[in-house]
C-alpha cells in the first residue's frame, strides 16, 4: 500500500533534511570510526527508515515501490553505509520473511524489524557459492523435531549486529532449486560464530564477516514458512527487489557526485576562468546527467511495474546493470573533473570512487545480470 501523496511528500522532504544535515555532515566520522554513530542510528529509527519496505500491520511504513526507490534516491546522496545499516532490514533481511514466512513468523519477527530493534541479516553467499548460489554448501540436516547447520558464510553484511540470520542452507543432496531451505536462525544461537570484520576496498561503516555454523541446533519452526525447499526461489524473489533498490542507491549516490562536480568546476580556476567554462568539463557534466536521468526512469519504470503486480525480473536486472555501471562511470568522471584534488582523500569523491565499484559485484554482478536478462527474453520468445 502506498502512502497518501501529502504524507509521502512530507516524508521525502524529512529524509531529505536528514541526509543534507545530519548524514552527510558525518561522512568523514564513519571513516575514521568504521562505524555509524549511534545518535544517528536511533534519528533513523524514529523516521521509520528501517521499515520502510515492511507492512504497517507490522509496525512498517509499508510503502510502494516507486515509493521506496524515490526514498533510497535521497538517501544515495550520503555515504552508502548510513544507507546500509538499515538496508538488510529494508531488503534482503526481512523480504523473505514479508515473502515466505509463515504468520507466526511474520508476527514474531517484522515489527522489531521494522523498528530497528532487530537487525536482519541474508546469509546466501559461500567461499564457493557466490554467482552460483545452487553450488551452496551449507548443510541443515533433519534431527527429530530441530535441524543441524553445518557450513560457513562470506560477506555477510551487518552480520556483527544482527539478531537474526535468514539462511540458505541444503536440505537434500541434488542441485536442484527443491534442495535449497531458508532458516530463521536468531543470533546467540550456539554453534553460530562470527569472522573477524573484513577489510574492503570502500564502504567503511558497512561491515561484513564470515558467520560459521558449527552443529548449529535450531528448532523446525525456524525453517522459513515451516516449508523445505523455497529457500532458492524466495532468496530470487527477494533480490529481484533488492536489485531495484541497488539500483535506486547507484542514481543517488550520482546526484551527489554530479552536485560535487558541478560545485567544483565553478569554484576551481584555471587559465584565469572557472573550468566549468571549458566545454570538456560541460562534456563530462552532461554525459553524467543523462546517464543519471537514464538510470532513473528505468528504476521509476519497473518500480511501478512491480506495483502493478507485474513480473520485474527482467527489468530489475535491466536496472541494477545499467545503473551500477553508469555510477561507475559518473565517479571516474568526478575524479578526472577534481584532477588531482580527486586522488585526495580530503575530497568525497576520492572516497565514492572506491564505495561505488562494489555494486557491479553484489546482489548479482553485472555478468549475472546479463544472463538473467537474456534469460528472461529468450523465455518470453517461447
Amino acid at each position: 500500500m502506498a502512502l497518501d501523496t501529502d504524507t509521502f511528500n512530507l516524508l521525502l522532504e524529512t529524509v531529505s533534511r536528514l541526509v543534507t544535515e545530519r548524514l552527510i555532515p558525518r561522512e568523514v566520522e564513519v571513516v575514521e570510526t568504521n562505524a555509524i554513530p549511534d545518535d544517528v542510528v536511533r534519528e533513523m529509527k524514529e523516521l521509520g527508515l528501517f521499515g520502510i519496505s515492511i507492512a504497517e500491520d507490522f509496525g512498517g511504513l509499508g510503502l510502494s515501490m516507486e515509493e521506496e526507490v524515490r526514498v533510497v534516491f535521497e538517501l544515495g546522496r550520503a555515504s552508502p553505509a548510513f544507507r546500509s545499516v538499515a538496508g538488510t532490514n529494508i531488503g534482503i533481511g526481512s523480504q523473505s520473511i514479508v515473502i515466505a514466512g509463515s504468520q507466526e513468523q511474520k508476527e514474531k519477527y517484522l515489527p522489531a524489524l521494522a523498528s530497528g530493534d532487530l537487525i536482519g541479516s541474508f546469509a546466501l553467499t559461500e567461499p564457493d557459492a557466490g554467482s552460483d548460489a545452487m553450488a551452496l554448501r551449507t548443510t541443515a540436516r533433519k534431527d527429530g523435531d530441530h535441524y543441524i547447520l553445518n557450513g560457513t558464510k562470506r560477506y555477510i553484511t551487518n552480520a556483527q549486529t544482527a539478531g537474526l540470520f535468514s539462511v540458505m542452507a541444503r536440505t537434500a543432496p541434488e542441485r536442484k532449486a527443491d534442495s535449497i531451505s531458508c532458516f530463521l536462525v536468531e543470533a546467540g544461537t550456539p554453534g553460530i560464530k562470527l569472522g573477524q570484520p573484513d577489510k574492503k576496498m570502500g564502504q567503511r561503516g558497512a561491515l561484513t564477516c564470515d558467520v560459521i555454523f558449527e552443529d548449529c541446533r535450531v528448532p523446525a519452526t525456524a525453517l522459513l514458512g515451516n516449508q523445505e525447499g523455497n529457500g532458492f526461489r524466495t532468496a530470487m524473489k527477494v533480490l529481484d527487489k533488492g536489485r531495484l533498490h541497488i539500483a535506486a542507491l547507484c542514481a543517488g549516490i550520482a546526484d551527489r557526485l554530479i552536485q560535487e562536480s558541478v560545485a567544483y568546476a565553478k569554484d576551481r580556476k584555471q587559465f584565469g576562468q572557472p573550468i566549468a567554462e571549458f566545454q570538456l568539463i560541460q562534456a563530462m557534466l552532461a554525459d553524467s546527467e543523462a546517464d543519471t536521468y537514464a538510470a532513473r526512469c528505468m528504476i521509476l519504470d519497473a518500480a511501478a511495474r512491480r506495483d502493478r503486480g507485474e513480473n520485474v525480473t527482467r527489468q530489475a536486472a535491466c536496472a541494477k546493470m545499467f545503473a551500477s555501471e553508469m555510477v561507475g562511470r559518473v565517479a571516474d568522471r568526478a575524479v578526472q573533473i577534481f584532477g588531482g584534488a580527486g586522488y585526495m582523500a580530503e575530497y568525497p569523491v576520492e572516497r565514492f570512487y572506491r564505495d561505488v565499484r562494489l555494486f557491479r559485484i553484489f546482489e548479482g554482478t553485472t555478468q549475472i545480470q546479463q544472463l538473467v536478462i537474456a534469460r528472461e527474453l529468450l523465455k518470453a520468445a517461447n
